[in-house]
């Protein structure tokens, strides 16, 4: 979990470099990042079943697994590895997908996947371990690291909602490339996990007029 004090440290900063940012902030009131403790399995497990699903559908498919796994409110591999493929399929969930989670949950019970270790790594170095598991790309591994890993500085250049958030507040809707998108968050650092929270605000319907 993030302190609380951090946390205030990173929006004061954030305001100082990035007034436009501020607005949001301001507006929206404290970031909610690393304010409670997640499970990383669970996390990683919620992400890939909701890749390419809208919140309504993950969130119906998801609670079907759980339901059918024995799961309850948090994902364990066992739950995975008891399951067959075929019963998993039946949630609602690609035969991918349900490929990938039991990969994933035996990569955790054998110990390819460690998430101790995978949390003294650094981001790089993180990103690169969880990008080689099935079904895991280096947006879900970004995400994860926020999220789950309570990581504060990092900006995902393939999230679609965040580059639409920076076009909206700093290029009035215009498409920016990499590299001024790059540019622009270089500023936040070693904040860019808090600022991205808020450009997702902008994003969910915020008005910057």
């Amino acid at each position: 979990m993030i302190k609380a004090a951090t946390m205030r440290a990173a929006e004061a900063h954030l305001r100082a470099v990035d007034p436009r940012l501020g607005t949001v902030i301001d507006r929206h009131g404290p970031c909610t990042i690393g304010s409670k403790r997640r499970d990383p399995f669970h996390v990683l497990c919620s992400s890939i079943i909701s890749q390419q699903l809208s919140i309504k559908a993950a969130d119906t498919i998801q609670a079907r697994v759980a339901a059918l796994t024995g799961a309850g409110a948090r994902f364990a591999p066992a739950h995975f590895i008891a399951t067959d493929h075929e019963a998993l399929r039946s949630c609602g969930l690609s035969n991918a997908k349900a490929k990938w989670l039991r990969a994933l949950a035996e990569a955790a019970a054998n110990g390819t996947l460690d998430f101790a270790k995978l949390r003294k790594m650094d981001d790089e170095a993180a990103i690169d371990t969880l990008d080689a598991l099935p079904g895991i790309g280096r947006w879900t591994a970004e995400m994860f690291l926020i999220f789950a890993l309570d990581r504060l500085d990092l900006f995902s250049l393939g999230d679609v909602g965040l580059r639409n958030g920076l076009d909206r507040l700093h290029n009035g809707g215009a498409k920016l490339d990499d590299a001024a998108s790059l540019a622009l968050v270089a500023r936040w650092a070693p904040y860019r996990s808090v600022g991205s929270w808020y450009l997702w605000r902008v994003v969910d319907g915020d008005r910057l007029d």
